[in-house]
């Protein structure tokens, strides 16, 4: 609720804690693990088309670092990731029109949630896959930009099974082939 109230107070457009954020709290609470340390990381992410530039990005770090220094932001706007996405993964990808459409495109089903703390302190979500395997626990591939080897290596690098061991793994379903005419 803190990370919350300082995104609030920030103000980011269209902004949205996300991805690991929410995951890793719903699946530490899920294997009893206590809520009290902080999170590894806090993801927001915000959507302003009208600077595209990294260091509009910094800005919004440095704004919720000031706003709660113990937490470690990573704040990306989502407007420009068809920059930067390219040279980190190898794949031209339009822009996006939202963080909502963002958030469809993460490569986990259970970390395609988006969560803001409104003025009335209630919580708007973004979950375009509902929160079935949020809740359940479930790893789930999100073919929506993320290849299947992609997806398996990140779950690898990330140690998800080991760090949530009663989590279900569902492999990325196998790529369809073409069949040519007989």
């Amino acid at each position: 609720m803190d990370a919350l109230r300082a995104a609030r107070d920030v103000a980011a457009p269209e902004w949205l804690v996300n991805a690991g954020a929410i995951r890793d709290v719903v699946w530490d609470d899920l294997h009893g693990r206590p809520l009290t340390a902080p999170p590894r990381d806090v993801d927001v992410g915000f959507f302003d088309p009208a600077d595209l530039t990294p260091r509009r990005g910094e800005a919004v770090e440095e704004a919720l670092r000031r706003r709660a220094p113990g937490v470690r932001w990573e704040a990306k706007n989502q407007a420009a990731v068809h920059r930067w996405y390219p040279r980190v993964f190898g794949l031209e990808v339009p822009p996006f029109r939202s963080c909502a459409e963002a958030i469809a495109t993460f490569p986990e089903t259970a970390s395609a949630v988006g969560v803001r703390l409104l003025a009335d302190d209630d919580l708007l979500v973004v979950a375009p896959f509902g929160l079935d395997d949020l809740f359940g626990c479930v790893c789930r591939h999100n073919p929506a930009r993320v290849p299947p080897e992609l997806y398996a290596r990140r779950v690898a690098e990330k140690r998800f099974r080991e760090r949530w061991p009663r989590m279900r793994y569902v492999p990325p379903a196998a790529p369809s082939r073409a069949r040519g005419c007989p």
